[in-house]
């Protein structure tokens, strides 16, 4: 019993072994089947990964491939549109070319022009490229306007309005013609006797016309007529003769001949002439653009204008004073402020007289000089000691000058003696002595021992910058000062013209013209006295005076030189007065600059500059450095005379 139960307990025991072996073998089954079941989802999702991989690497070569195409198809445009650029820039360049050949051609080519900015007024501030060394010639609107060329017309037509096309301006020198070469030397070949067309041979129609009828009484009367008339007029021509004399010359009937003029220098052997320089290439001449000058000393004294002198008139008028003060009249070397100035300040030293005498130098016709000295590099101008420099020219640019000879009331330097007699005391007379205005500085050339009193003037010694290292110092004046409309004060420059004697002037009568017609006058003045004129302006213009005061002073009697009366007085601005009189202060300062220019270049010594006496020239001379030197022992009687007008 007890095998069997413990043979019942081992086939127990092996059921349960058996059943558990079983659970066993279906629990490793089941994980076998995970296992495979898993192992397959992995393969199958590596293979869907490997072939979603592989799409997507497709479809992104693909993309590759399409932004490869892309790109290149850009490159290609890119490439095509720079080549068509290019062409269609040869192109246009071909085209610009072909226009402007054809403007060039023919075609007009427009270009708009530039128009300058004036901020001091209204026109151009420089002178355009094109109008440059272009020669002007002024005309006055009243000018009559004639022939050109006509020759047709005998020499001897209309003798009676001879004038008659003349310009207010007198006879301008810019389009004159000078032939340089010698004609001394012209012989005329053919010296056979030109025959006379027939109407204007004698005997030729008209009166012997007349005298040919057909017979009878008729003609025999009119011949006897006529043979009176001739008659006749014989006797008066004789007798005219014989009241007047024969006519000499070719010049007509008041005209005297010309006299050629005396140099106001003899030029000697051992001077070596330098440059010669006539007055249309000097008129040509500008320098544009020189600044405003700066004041460098100020001295002297001056009296205050008489307003009541713009009150006389031809009515009115009022007798000229002899007025005895003394006027200095001190080159340039001779002036102690221009000497110390010249240790500090500029290279260029001058008086404003010979600045204005060189700028007005293509107006004169009377002959001048002016001595340069050359020391290192500065230049020294000077005008020589006890001359007619500083004495006024009357009727010096006029048709006929005065040519009397000189004991003559009427001489040409017996009326420049009395023209700055007049000038002087007319210059004092209108001034107030009560009341002056004072400079910092006293007038330099007042010494202690000087007797008498010293006459109204200040001096402003000012400097230009002319451009090239070339710095101008100049002693400029003023006569006289006044108070302005709005209490300001203005520096005046005094000035007086006059009258000897209309007649022989060729002029206007003052006492019958100034009243009514001052216009005139002043043109007849401008016409007879034009560098005169243009000199005073280019004065008060350096001096920068507010007013230019004009007197118009005439003699009392015509024969009488020494009595004289103050007819009226007229005022201008300088400025104004310069465009009026067609002064062009750039051709002023481009005489003076070229000079300068000249000069600079030679070597140190001394030199002369010299207006010819009957040609349109200056001369500039190399002289000796003794020259003029021992003139001031050899003085005689008639610089003696100049003096006293100077200590009048």
């Amino acid at each position: 019993m007890a095998n069997d139960v413990v043979i019942a307990e081992e086939a127990a025991a092996d059921q349960q072994s058996k059943q558990e072996n079983k659970e066993e073998a279906k629990q490793e089954s089941t994980v076998e089947t995970k296992a495979k079941t898993q192992a397959e989802t992995k393969v199958e999702t590596k293979v869907e990964n490997n072939e979603e991989s592989k799409e997507e690497s497709k479809e992104e070569n693909a993309e590759n491939k399409d932004e490869n195409e892309k790109e290149n198809k850009k490159e290609v445009k890119v490439e095509v549109k720079e080549e068509i650029k290019v062409e269609v820039k040869e192109e246009i360049k071909e085209k610009v070319q072909k226009t402007l050949k054809e403007s060039t051609s023919g075609k007009a080519h427009f270009v708009a022009p530039v128009v300058p900015y004036n901020p001091d007024g209204w026109g151009p501030c420089d002178l355009p490229d094109r109008f440059k060394d272009m020669p002007y010639q002024p005309f006055s609107k009243s000018d009559r306007i004639g022939k050109i060329a006509d020759w047709t017309i005998p020499a001897n037509h209309d003798k009676k309005f001879a004038n008659k096309y003349n310009s207010q301006f007198g006879s301008g020198t810019q389009y004159t013609y000078y032939h340089d070469e010698d004609e001394s030397t012209f012989h005329l070949v053919d010296n056979t006797r030109i025959q006379k067309p027939p109407y204007q041979r004698r005997g030729f129609g008209g009166r012997n016309q007349r005298l040919r009828g057909r017979g009878g009484a008729r003609s025999s009367i009119s011949q006897m007529q006529a043979l009176g008339k001739l008659k006749l007029r014989e006797r008066e021509r004789k007798g005219q003769t014989k009241r007047w004399g024969p006519r000499q010359g070719m010049r007509g009937k008041n005209q005297n001949p010309i006299k050629i003029r005396d140099a106001s220098v003899t030029v000697k052997a051992e001077w070596v002439t330098i440059e010669e320089m006539d007055f249309p290439r000097l008129s040509k001449l500008t320098l544009p653009g020189v600044k405003d000058p700066e004041d460098v000393v100020c001295c002297g004294a001056l009296e205050y204008y008489d307003k009541t002198y713009d009150r006389v008139n031809v009515k009115n008028e009022k007798p000229l004073q002899r007025i005895d003060r003394i006027f200095h009249t001190v080159t340039t070397t001779d002036d102690p402020v221009i000497r110390k100035l010249s240790k500090t300040e500029g290279n260029v030293y001058a008086t404003d007289a010979i600045l204005a005498t060189i700028m007005c130098s293509t107006r004169s016709n009377y002959s001048w000089d002016i001595v340069i000295e050359k020391i290192g590099n500065k230049l020294f101008f000077d005008k020589r000691d006890n001359t007619e420099f500083d004495l006024l020219t009357v009727n010096e640019t006029s048709v006929e000058p005065p040519q009397d000879d000189g004991n003559s009331l009427n001489s040409p330097r017996n009326l420049a003696l009395e023209a700055t007699f007049i000038n002087h005391n007319f210059s004092q007379q209108v001034l107030k002595s009560d009341m002056k205005y004072k400079f910092d500085e006293p007038n330099p050339f007042v010494s202690e021992e000087e007797e008498g009193e010293v006459a109204s003037v200040a001096y402003r010694y000012r400097k230009w910058d002319l451009g090239n290292d070339i710095t101008l110092i100049c002693r400029c004046e003023h006569d006289a000062v006044t108070q302005g409309p709005n209490n300001e004060t203005q520096f005046l420059t005094i000035k007086a013209l006059n009258e000897w004697d209309s007649k022989l002037a060729n002029g206007v009568e003052w006492r019958r013209k100034l009243d009514t017609q001052r216009g005139a006058v002043l043109a007849n003045e401008l016409r007879n006295n034009a560098c005169k004129l243009a000199k005073w302006t280019v004065q008060a213009l350096l001096a920068g005076s507010d007013q230019l005061k004009f007197g118009y002073v005439s003699r009392a009697s015509v024969r009488d030189s020494s009595k004289h009366v103050i007819l009226e007085t007229q005022q201008y601005k300088p400025n104004e007065f310069a465009n009026q009189i067609n002064l062009n202060m750039d051709n002023a300062w481009g005489i003076l600059r070229c000079i300068i220019d000249i000069c600079m270049k030679q070597k140190d010594g001394k030199y002369l500059i010299m207006k010819d006496p009957n040609k349109p020239m200056i001369r500039l001379y190399d002289i000796p450095d003794n020259t003029f030197d021992s003139e001031g022992e050899e003085e005689d009687d008639d610089e003696e005379d100049v003096k006293d007008v100077f200590q009048s």
